[in-house]
């Protein structure tokens, strides 16, 4: 079952190539730019931290922590990269509808939340490629094609 839910499809090289740059790019860019920060600033932020679903401030930053450290970091390694855009999506789309209120420009925007999203959903939809980790765990292995079952004689 984990086989298919993460093998990343036989999509031509182009596409592979395309959803790489796309994971990294975009993974780095969540990790570096949003995720770190939070981490590194964690005992400061868990305080005031947006809490949408009255679980706390602090779980709510743990949430978003996971979200953009692990979950980024698994999507520049193509390893397990549905989960890790879907997990993303959820983050992307909490911060949007319910942090923004689903507000594209003004003082609360959430217009760079909703950027983030659309290609999470991409990511999530497409898979990692197979220029991932995901094609070595769970096609086959080493890049190569999943070997067929013999020809009944």
């Amino acid at each position: 079952m984990l086989k298919k839910i993460f093998a990343p499809g036989n999509p031509p090289f182009s596409t592979s190539l395309a959803l790489l740059v796309l994971r990294v790019w975009l993974g780095l860019t969540m990790l570096i730019h949003h995720g770190i920060g939070k981490l590194k600033d964690f005992g400061h932020l868990k305080g005031d931290f947006a809490d949408p679903f009255g679980i706390g401030h602090t779980a709510s930053l743990a949430l978003v922590v996971f979200a953009e450290v692990v979950a980024s970091g698994l999507l520049v390694m193509g390893l397990l990269t549905r989960f890790a855009a879907l997990v993303l999506c959820v983050n992307m789309g909490v911060a949007f509808f319910m942090v923004h209120k689903a507000a594209l420009s003004g003082g609360k925007s959430g217009e760079l939340a909703f950027i983030y999203l659309a290609p999470y959903v991409a990511l999530f939809l497409a898979g990692a490629g197979k220029v991932s980790m995901d094609q070595m765990l769970f096609a086959g292995g080493g890049g190569g094609k999943a070997k067929e079952a013999p020809a009944k004689k």
